[in-house]
């Protein structure tokens, strides 16, 4: 299975994450497959970023984000923009209906 997830980066006590997408089966450092944006927890407030394109796209495939990552990229509307693709829009005209 194909997991988003955050892999740590930095030195001691500054952590610094990148968003990835790597196999379910890899260590947490291991190698990945491609890297979607990062997240930099001490800065203050968080530094994030994440290529939107990129992690529908991954999504759509099937890659399932943790939780730590889903949040993340609900911050950025990524989930939304999925659960609009798969499931469409609703119009104001099928709401009041």
């Amino acid at each position: 299975m194909v997991k988003i997830r955050l892999t740590r980066m930095g030195r001691r006590n500054r952590p610094f994450y990148r968003i990835v997408v790597v196999d379910s089966r890899k260590r947490r450092d291991g190698a990945y497959i491609d890297s979607l944006g990062f997240y930099d927890p001490v800065k203050d407030p968080a530094v994030m970023s994440v290529d939107v394109e990129k992690a529908v796209e991954w999504i759509l495939k099937g890659a399932q984000p943790t939780d730590t990552a889903r949040s993340i990229l609900s911050k950025f509307g990524v989930m939304k923009k999925v659960h609009e693709i798969k499931y469409g829009k609703k119009t104001e005209e099928e709401g009041n209906e």
